[in-house]
């Protein structure tokens, strides 16, 4: 399964980003989609994730009112969705790479939200200055 995350870079405190990341659908259309970072020598940090079956959404305490998470199902390659990150109100300590994950089934969005999605992007990478 391979997600491909983009929309990274470098932005200025306060200001704004779009993470994408397409993925394929699973064959059930349900599964749990994610966000997560990590800065070097950290351990990666779930921030929103997403349950495709109900669209019930959760975010980290330390994003919540400045992250936004959704899902577009509506693309003409009606084979992958796109899950998007908005992010608004951008803080130094935002500072991280960004990866995409993806879990088949309502699980991972049911229990502990930890980094042990079976399915992930490459990453990207976003700083604020």
């Amino acid at each position: 399964v391979q997600l491909v995350e983009s929309g990274g870079g470098s932005a200025q405190t306060g200001g704004s980003l779009r993470l994408s990341c397409t993925a394929p659908r699973y064959t059930s259309n349900m599964y749990c989609m994610g966000w997560f970072r990590q800065i070097p020598g950290k351990e990666r940090e779930g921030v929103a994730r997403l349950y495709t079956g109900d669209g019930t959404i959760d975010y980290a305490d330390s994003v919540k009112g400045r992250f936004t998470i959704s899902l577009d199902t509506g693309s003409q390659d009606n084979s992958r969705n796109t899950l998007y990150l908005q992010i608004h109100n951008l803080q130094p300590e935002d500072t991280a790479m960004y990866y995409c994950a993806a879990d088949p089934g309502w699980y991972a969005c049911r229990r502990t939200f930890k980094a042990d999605f079976a399915n992930w992007g490459q990453g990207t990478q976003v700083t604020v200055s």
